[in-house]
């Protein structure tokens, strides 16, 4: 009988660890709920799903330059991000697109049957990007990644 009051003693005095962890937890979990209750965390979150809208116009010119008897083809992305082509008998070649949405992605490929062409990208009148390519059937291209 007094090995077994040892062994309860001990076990006692290792236990109450235990029996203490337990009782800050229980406690911490039922005051974490009642706050839960009294602040309204437990109503959902309604989110805004409105898009942004610049009211502010952008003005994104496409230019081609070169020898004025050029034939060739212009590829570029439109103020809605499509992709468009275009055929040109003479140079220089320009396209003004106006948006007013936040970011514009311009890129402009051209090619033509000269040996020099020249392309550039301007954005509210600053240049932004300006390529030129020299060789037969010269092939040029201009990025401007957002503007």
């Amino acid at each position: 009988m007094v090995l077994f009051m040892n062994w309860l003693l001990k076990t006692a005095q290792r236990g109450w660890v235990l029996l203490t962890v337990v009782g800050v937890v229980t406690v911490g979990g039922f005051v974490i709920d009642r706050f839960h209750g009294v602040f309204g965390s437990q109503h959902s979150v309604e989110t805004r799903t409105d898009n942004i809208v610049s009211t502010i116009p952008k003005y994104v010119t496409y230019e081609v330059d070169g020898p004025s008897d050029t034939t060739g083809m212009i590829s570029y992305v439109d103020e809605r991000a499509q992709p468009q082509q275009e055929r040109f008998t003479s140079l220089p070649w320009s396209k003004t697109l106006t948006t007013t949405v936040p970011s514009v992605f311009a890129n402009l490929v051209a090619q033509g049957d000269s040996s020099r062409l020249t392309c550039r990208i301007t954005v509210n009148g600053e240049l932004r990007d300006h390529q030129s390519a020299d060789g037969a059937s010269a092939t040029t291209f201009c990025l401007v990644k957002a503007a």
